[in-house]
């Protein structure tokens, strides 16, 4: 009786789980996108049609199939499958883990494939925990992240598994799960009578931002919350579907997209496009970034990529920097807006950052050279005794207030360290 109880509890699971667990895909057929890494002829399709799978990790944001990939592995593997969170699973579960597949390839001669869900989240003693099983084979890893493995896993772990990358599903991607969400009868939308603008269809797919998961729930509420007209049929229309959608939410963590997107606003400044400037400015802002930050990286990038080109984007940037901190966001955007933008514009130089790592290159590789006596300390007493700032030449006694003399030591003498560009206020 008890497993019929715990049969007729998973079946109304099932039915009543939100339509993105209900449609997740179970075979490869259904799998939507992901061509370069499981599409015909690829080498991970090869191996998962010939039950040969390697330990891998799949990377790549939310809604993208990272766990639907897991599952239909599971579903079509001989080998015995287990699956851990990473947020309540401990060391002590890895090591039953290991152990029962120890005794499963020894009694029954099976395999284990270990899925660990949001591996990121394990500390490196969990993930060394593994290292040995994974190395010998005993067991299969197929871990899930949604943050660059290359920040959050350990190297001796990611150099035992291949990885691959799932990017956001494309448009149409989309808008065929979702298509195929309102035909299915068993596990969809089917059911119900709906009819779906293309408009609205269109809006949904673009909306989720790439994450099927996201898509499947928009669609769900805007059918669900759409009462039936007077022929029972539900009609979801352009504003249905933008009331069900909300406010799109940007895929943006600090370990992986955080410095994708600062990388792209950095290198629009410096190829001097403004458009694409303010494009990436607004992706930072609305993900939440801190201005403080912003403002540093604009600060830099004044130094860094416009220099002596034009010595006012310095001034600017840092003008900005203290205007955001007296008025705040959202006005403060506007401030972060006009800095970006005219650094953008501005004729590029690099020679002071060229300038200083030559100088900081020199210091660091030869010796350090006495400084000269004409340019020592001669303020305190008995300096002059010592020969401190004899021959000194002071400029401001001199027609145009400059008087040529050798401020290097004997032995950098010649040497070039600053090179003008040419550019701007350079020429």
């Amino acid at each position: 009786m008890e497993d019929l109880f715990t049969r007729a509890a998973k079946e109304t699971l099932e039915r009543e789980a939100p339509l993105a667990e209900r449609m997740r895909p179970r075979t490869l057929e259904e799998f939507e996108g992901q061509l370069s890494v499981v599409g015909e002829g690829t080498p991970l399709r090869r191996a998962l049609e010939a039950d040969l799978v390697p330990s891998l990790i799949l990377w790549g944001p939310p809604g993208t199939g990272k766990t639907t990939l897991a599952h239909i592995i599971a579903r079509a593997t001989r080998a015995f499958f287990v699956t851990l969170n990473a947020v309540t699973s401990g060391v002590g579960e890895i090591r039953r883990v290991i152990e029962e597949a120890r005794e499963r390839r020894a009694y029954y001669n099976q395999k284990t494939i270990l899925f660990i869900d949001e591996i990121h989240r394990f500390n490196k003693a969990q993930q060394d925990a593994l290292l040995w099983a994974v190395e010998k084979g005993l067991i299969t890893l197929i871990g899930s992240t949604t943050e660059n493995p290359m920040f959050s896993v350990i190297r001796p772990l990611l150099s035992r598994v291949h990885l691959y990358r799932l990017e956001p599903l494309g448009e149409e991607d989309i808008a065929r799960i979702l298509r195929r969400a309102l035909a299915d009868r068993e596990r969809g939308l089917g059911s119900y009578r709906v009819e779906v603008e293309p408009a609205a269809l269109e809006h949904l797919a673009r909306a989720s931002n790439g994450d099927a998961r996201a898509a499947l729930n928009y669609l769900e509420i805007a059918v669900l919350h759409t009462p039936p007209g007077e022929d029972g049929i539900r009609r979801v229309d352009l504003r249905v579907a933008q009331q069900a959608s909300g406010k799109q939410v940007l895929k943006y963590d600090r370990a992986d997209e955080h410095y994708d997107v600062v990388s792209a606003f950095i290198k629009s400044m410096r190829g001097s496009d403004p458009q694409a400037t303010v494009y990436w400015l607004a992706r930072l802002l609305y993900a939440g970034e801190d201005p403080h930050f912003i403002c540093r990286r604009l600060i830099i990038h004044a130094a860094e990529d416009v220099g002596l080109a034009d010595p006012r984007a310095l001034l600017l940037a840092t003008a900005a920097a203290q205007a955001v901190e007296r008025v705040g966001l959202p006005e403060a955007a506007l401030i972060m807006a006009e800095a970006a933008i005219y650094i953008a514009r501005a004729p590029k130089s690099n020679s002071v950052l060229r300038a200083i790592n030559r100088a900081m290159e020199t210091v660091e590789r030869e010796r350090s050279h006495p400084v000269p006596p004409h340019l020592r300390d001669a303020s305190y007493s008995g300096a002059a005794e010592l020969g401190h700032g004899r021959g000194y030449k002071y400029p401001h006694d001199y027609p145009g207030h400059y008087v040529p003399q050798q401020y290097l030591p004997p032995e950098l003498a010649g040497r070039v360290f600053y090179e003008p560009s040419g550019q701007g206020e350079e020429n």
